[in-house]
């Protein structure tokens, strides 16, 4: 049996909903987020669960708790698992932070790697820190089922590291909704992508909702 790494994105939160940048900032999931969050616990509660690591942000709390719940184990809290920074475009969105940091805008969307949201993180650095909490779970968990739960930029960051996609790459190449699952395999020839953005686990009413 081989280490299976499952990352989830939380929930909805006010902010996944509007499409506005939110990386810092600390916002609770909404209703429609805390019911995805009890739809992910039962139908993975099931799953034979090695560890449960965790951003340490109110929404991605929230969004591993029910199955913390239920299978009662504790969840482990690493900030190299928080969302990219943004910056001066916290709380904007996007045609505010066009009109008003149009420059930085553009070099984060020709190459998002090496160029950072207005005094926010570079892909790199989310990249170099996030990397740190796969080669703990790497080196204490060979095989199981091992659950990350994280934020949109940061597990898509993830995801082009264990892939060998281009970093600068990672928000044309890799998309990941509001309490989607992607599960990677370590398998003998290293990282293997078993799953992308799986939300069959949601009832229809909540994977049908407009979101980013």
């Amino acid at each position: 049996m081989s280490l299976k790494l499952y990352l989830l994105r939380h929930g909805e939160t006010i902010y996944s909903r509007t499409g506005g940048y939110c990386g810092v900032l600390d916002p609770d999931l909404t209703l429609e987020g805390h019911l995805m969050a009890k739809a992910f616990a039962e139908t993975y509660s099931k799953l034979p669960w090695k560890a449960i690591y965790v951003s340490p942000m109110k929404r991605t709390i929230a969004t591993a708790k029910p199955l913390c719940d239920v299978i009662r184990m504790e969840m482990q809290l690493r900030d190299g698992l928080k969302e990219i920074n943004y910056g001066q475009w916290e709380d904007k969105n996007v045609d505010y932070v066009k009109e008003k940091y149009e420059d930085d805008y553009v070099r984060w969307l020709t190459e998002p790697a090496w160029n950072s949201p207005t005094y926010g993180e570079t892909a790199v650095q989310v990249a170099s820190r996030s990397s740190v909490v796969i080669a703990e779970i790497e080196e204490k968990y060979t095989t199981g089922n091992v659950l990350v739960v994280s934020h949109k930029a940061t597990l898509r960051i993830i995801l082009c590291g264990l892939l060998g996609i281009d970093l600068g790459r990672y928000r044309d190449r890799i998309n990941a909704l509001a309490a989607s699952i992607s599960v990677v395999k370590f398998d003998i020839h290293g990282p293997l992508l078993e799953v992308l953005g799986d939300r069959y686990h949601l009832p229809e009413e909540l994977r049908a909702l407009t979101g980013t």
